[in-house]
């Protein structure tokens, strides 16, 4: 008998790391999103320099997330990729470009406004992507003898291009109450003006998905509906970090719009989990269904439990280096 579920153990570190990885990677993609709105080329500078230090660490996340689902969960690689292939080459594809444009932008002179165009494409691409999976997630996948049998467009539907746009606008959140934090005078204070506009467009998204998802599946229903439980304070808590975001943009607060919206976020992705748990393989594969077998789950653990303090270290220590506003000079004071 096992004294530990080490299925549990795995499926508590991927919700960590892809939370993080959303968290992380989220803001840096949201300054992507609203490149193109910025109030010229001065402040498009001072947005990328504000991420330059931080957005190549922060997709480490994703790295540990994708390798422990292959490792802890196969059953997962083998549904989700054939399922999602399209919408994972986007997103990779979007963060590729995203990537280019990071270290190109800063070289060129001749060309600054293509690498503008490929920064925010890219960005908006991936995270548009993202929020596709997971409504395709949040939908369920066409499964029959551990193997996906649908077709390849199957995750594209009105309700995933919704949580797409959705991600999109919440990336976009993440991205502007960044800028407040990081800049200062006409910047800042257009940031300050755009962040109440995304609030309202992410909560009407949150309302829908709200709506819709249980009225299209049953068993997210039941869980919400059938009695009352303490999930209902996750919604509640999200509703009362949009009135503290809003609340604080008005006071002009520089920290607390962005910490409000990470709170948004984490209660959002926790309000996923309890709608969907235990499936990880939504409609009818569990967390247990897909595990790969315990000796794997052990050798693989012990990596990890050596790598994730050592990820956190140095993450830590690189927002607390470059834990100032960026200055006029493109470097932080």
């Amino acid at each position: 008998m096992e004294l530990i579920d080490l299925t549990l153990v795995w499926a508590v570190i991927i919700a960590v790391g892809i939370m993080m990885y959303v968290l992380m990677d989220g803001f840096d993609l949201g300054v992507g999103i609203l490149f193109p709105f910025a109030p010229g080329e001065d402040s498009r500078d001072k947005m990328m320099n504000s991420v330059a230090p931080v957005w190549d660490g922060n997709e480490t996340w994703l790295i540990l997330g994708g390798a422990g689902l292959l490792g802890a969960f196969p059953l997962v690689y083998s549904v989700f990729l054939p399922a999602l292939y399209i919408g994972v080459f986007l997103m990779l594809a979007g963060l590729i470009f995203r990537g280019i444009a990071f270290e190109f932008r800063f070289k060129s002179s001749r060309r600054k406004q293509w690498w503008n165009a490929a920064f925010a494409i890219g960005s908006t691409v991936a995270a548009f992507a993202q929020g596709a999976v997971v409504g395709t997630y949040i939908q369920g996948f066409a499964v029959e003898n551990m193997t996906y049998v649908g077709g390849p467009l199957d995750w594209l539907t009105p309700f995933t291009v919704l949580t797409g746009l959705g991600l999109v606008v919440g990336y976009a959140l993440l991205g502007s109450t960044w800028t407040i934090m990081k800049t200062e005078g006409a910047l800042q204070d257009w940031a300050y003006r755009l962040t109440p506009k995304l609030l309202l467009a992410l909560m009407a998204v949150f309302a829908i998905v709200s709506v819709w998802t249980p009225l299209t599946d049953t068993y997210v229903r039941s869980r919400w509906f059938d009695s009352v439980s303490l999930i209902w304070l996750l919604p509640i808590a999200t509703l009362f970090l949009a009135w503290r975001l809003w609340v604080a943009v008005q006071r002009r607060r520089e920290y607390m719009p962005f910490l409000a919206t990470m709170g948004i976020f984490g209660f959002t992705y926790l309000g996923l989990l309890a709608s969907k748990w235990p499936y990880i393989v939504p409609p009818d594969h569990t967390l247990w269904d897909a595990a790969s077998a315990p000796a794997s789950q052990l050798f693989l653990l012990i990596g990890v439990l050596f790598l994730i303090p050592v990820v956190l270290a140095y993450t830590a220590w690189n927002y607390w280096v470059f834990r100032g506003k960026v200055s006029e000079e493109g470097g932080y004071h």
